[in-house]
Parts: structure tokens; sequence; C-alpha cells
């Protein structure tokens, strides 16, 4: 119950901060990967604020033999860069500059009743669902 309660107040801090830095604001995001443009850097410190908290939390992690809620650490299996990696982030990167809208903040902007981000987020689980049923393990 307590990985649930941890994993619920995990996402909802990050959807609220998603929604502070108005990462869920597609133009927002547009302006700030428009660097021959209008370019905002803005979301660039947002970004350095994370990347910061994250090797802070990491370096305490590390720290330890476990996690508080887990009895170990749950490392990636694959290290390797592969085709289906690069492959993916492309598809990732070009949907994203394409649309200003990220998985997560398209979550966090769901309240806020646009159409396109129902669409997005709509086609975002149809893709999921699609590479599920294509990339089954044998």
């Amino acid at each position: 119950m307590g990985g649930y309660l941890s994993a619920l107040f995990c996402g909802t801090l990050f959807g609220l901060g998603l929604t502070l830095a108005q990462m869920t604001n597609p133009e927002k995001v547009l302006g700030f990967l428009d660097v021959a443009g209008h370019w905002d850097p803005s979301l660039a410190l947002v970004m350095a604020g994370a990347l910061t908290t994250l090797a802070l939390m990491q370096r305490l992690a590390r720290r330890r033999t476990a996690p508080i809620l887990a009895s170990s650490f749950n490392e990636p299996k694959k290290a390797r860069i592969d085709v289906r990696l690069l492959t993916g982030a492309a598809l990732f990167g070009i949907g994203w500059g394409l649309s200003g809208i990220c998985p997560g903040p398209a979550i966090a902007a769901l309240s806020y009743g646009r159409v396109e981000i129902y669409v997005f987020t709509a086609a975002m689980f149809a893709g999921m669902g699609l590479f599920q049923r294509l990339h089954r393990p044998k």
C-alpha cells in the first residue's frame, strides 16, 4: 500500500511541477524548441533544476542498500544503445517538436479540456497499445 501512496504522491508532485513550469502549455514548449526564432530559454532553467535535483537525490540514494519502499533497486536490464532505442527517441522528439506536447505534461493537462490534448493522449495510448501487440516477448 505504501508503494501506491508513494507513486500517487510523486505523480501528483510531478504534475504540479509540470503545470507550474508551464510545460503543459504547448506554445511555451514550442517557444523553447524554436532556437532559430523567438527562443524562450525559461524551460532550460526548469530542466537544469530538475537535473540538479535528480543528481543530488541519486547521490543520496546510492548510499542506501535498498529503497525505502522496496527490497531492491530496479536497475535497467539493458544499457546498450540500439536501433529500437534510437527509433523511439527519434519518434518521441519528432512528436514533441510537432505538437509541443510530451506524455507527462499531456496527462497533467487533461484537466484543461483542450481537444488537442485529448487527441494527443488518445494517440499516445493507441501507440503504446500497438507497440505492446507488435513486440510481445517470445
